[in-house]
This record gives structure tokens, sequence and C-alpha cells, in this order.
């Protein structure tokens, strides 16, 4: 298949997001075949240079429910990267909270001087999967930017709904913050960042210490985030996204907000629901155009800078749900790459 051009690409994509806006307007039967021409022609999108993994996912993952996430979770675990990275050591310690002793694993530079920056970093796996300890971004982190990772091993639902693996990582950042000394880290150049549910809950942990007003934060760095429980965009409409698709997503939410709260749910489960986004940290996010949670990041960016919030936004062209991860080595991956070490290095140095 000839690869579709940027330009053309745009085009194509602002006329089928009107014509479900169109949709919307006339009838729901109209917004049903409009939606569904745009799931035909979604994966159309994809950049070449990054199809060819999404033809060996496990079938197991096409959609997690309840009754099957154990499944789903030792799968995607089966998938994580656990090397070591050249140059970094990694130590595991409890963080002791009021709940529950709250694991974290620090990745720290080797010869590192006495006092680094840091990172607190929040796994993703759609709030039900993932691991503290796997190596796709801490360890790179430490290495490339010289900075001490704290990944925090946060509970997951469905088994412990939120307010559990949010209470786990804010416990955390406050642990760093307080501990900073012992940790060899400077409390002034702590950024707070994830992927994916990581990221949304790094968002809800970020929205929380404001409120509360708590540490400073150099930088909430959201790396495809996982922010609106109701997906009521146009590519939130969208069911055949690859990785992470639409069914998936909101059996998602239901587990990890104890059911479907819609507009009532809490912004620190799901910070879309914000009101006010005033007093929060410069913020860096990055989504690929194919990509179910595109607009409800763009619309989330849109508000920080309205409210003043020093804000970049990189959107990128052919990348689906976690495309960086699958084949690094593609252009539009190292794009992406480049544009998160980029700003994590301009937040934390010194």
């Amino acid at each position: 298949m000839k690869p579709v051009s940027p330009k053309k690409w745009l085009v194509t994509a602002l006329a089928l997001t009107a014509l479900t806006g169109c949709a919307a307007e006339h009838s729901d039967m109209a917004e049903s075949d409009s939606a569904a021409s745009l799931s035909h022609n979604v994966r159309s999108f994809i950049d070449p240079e990054i199809r060819a993994p999404l033809q060996h996912l496990p079938p197991e993952l096409a959609v997690i429910t309840e009754e099957t996430v154990l499944d789903a979770r030792a799968t995607v675990h089966s998938m994580l990267k656990f090397p070591d990275t050249p140059g970094v050591t990694v130590e595991r310690r409890p963080v002791v909270t009021p709940e529950r002793e709250v694991p974290v694993f620090i990745y720290r530079p080797e010869h590192a001087p006495a006092v680094t920056p840091a990172i607190l970093w929040i796994h993703g796996g759609g709030y039900i999967m993932g691991r503290a300890d796997s190596n796709d971004f801490a360890g790179e982190f430490a290495q490339v930017l010289g900075a001490t990772v704290i990944s925090v091993d946060y509970r997951l639902a469905p088994e412990h709904p939120f307010p559990a693996g949010h209470n786990d990582v804010y416990a955390a950042f406050l642990w760093a913050v307080e501990n900073a000394k012992e940790l060899g880290i400077d409390p002034t150049r702590i950024a707070v960042g994830g992927d994916s549910a990581g990221a949304g809950m790094a968002a809800g942990m970020v929205l929380r210490n404001r409120d509360e007003q708590g540490p400073q934060i150099a930088l909430q760095l959201l790396i495809y985030p996982m922010l609106d429980n109701l997906h009521a965009t146009p590519s939130g409409a969208v069911e055949d996204y690859p990785v992470w698709n639409r069914q998936t997503s909101f059996n998602a939410w239901e587990m990890y907000l104890g059911g479907t709260p819609g507009l009532e749910a809490s912004p620190y489960a799901a910070p879309a629901r914000a009101k006010a986004m005033a007093g929060l940290p410069p913020t860096y996010l990055t989504i690929g155009a194919v990509d179910l949670f595109r607009d409800e990041v763009v619309d989330y960016a849109q508000r920080l800078m309205a409210e003043g919030v020093p804000t970049e936004l990189a959107v990128f062209p052919g990348m689906y749900h976690g495309g960086q991860v699958f084949v690094p080595g593609a252009a539009v991956s190292q794009k992406m790459r480049q544009g998160y070490l980029s700003a994590l290095k301009q937040a934390i140095s010194d």
C-alpha cells in the first residue's frame, strides 16, 4: 500500500471528523454510519514502518473484560521488557503508608553525582495491567538524562479500584520529596510522568497536588494519557483502533472506577472531568494520530493552554497507541521519543 502523505492524511482526517460531527447533529443512525466509516478507514492511516507488530498481537488482548483480565495481564506481563540497562542500578524500596507498604523501583545512573534530578514514573496498562519494574521507559530515562527514576508499583483494578492506586502514587511522590536528601535527589527538580493509564494517573495526581498545595513539580509528562472515561470525542467514537480499542477501554474504566459514574467521576481518576486547570505545572503531552485517546489529549492540552499553563503538545501522524515501544527504530518512533526526552531534559536540568 502506498504511504499516505501527512497533508493527505490531515485532509482525510478533518473530513471524517466533520462527517462525524454532522452525523451527531442529524440522527443517531447517521452517527453510527459515520463512526463505522471512520472505523473502516482508521488503520489505513498507520505509518507503514510500524504496522508489522499488529499482525502478531495475542488474540486474548482483542477485547479485555473483567472475566478475562487475569489472562490478559499474564500475557502483557510476558511481553514486557526487563533487561538490565547498562550504567543503571535498580533498587526495590518500600514506601510505608497508612494503607499499605507501596513498593517502588529506583533506577539510578552509576557514578551519578551526589544529587540528581528525579522522575516519579507511573507505568501504563489501562489501570488493570503493567508492572513497575518493566523497562520501556525508566531505565532509559536514568541512563540518558542522568536522573533518578522512582517507578511506583501501585495497586491495580479490578481488585483495587480507585482511589487505591492513586493513593499509592501520591504517597510515593510525597515520600520522594520528604526523603530527597537520603535519596540523593533535588526536590526542586522532580518531574511526574507516565504512559497511557500511568499518564492519566500522573495527571490526576498532579491535580490533587495542586488542590492540596503540595510540593513543586517541574513537569508533568503525559505520554498518550488515558484521561476521559467517556471517550466523548470524534476519535473516541471509533471502535477499531489497534492495541487499545474502545470497548476494552470502557471495560477498563468500569473496573478502575468501580462502576460507571460518568460525568460524576473524580477528576483525580479521570482528569478530563477536572473543572479548572490553572495552577498546574508545565506540561508536555504526546499522542499518536491513530489513537483512541487523540482528541481527549488535544482537548486537555487546549484547556491547559487556555488557563495559562505552559503546555507543549506533540501529535505524530501514523502513530498508534504505544507504537514507539513496539517499533523503536522507526522514524516516527524516534521523533516521538526525542520529543519527550527533550522536554524532560529541559525541565529538570540544573
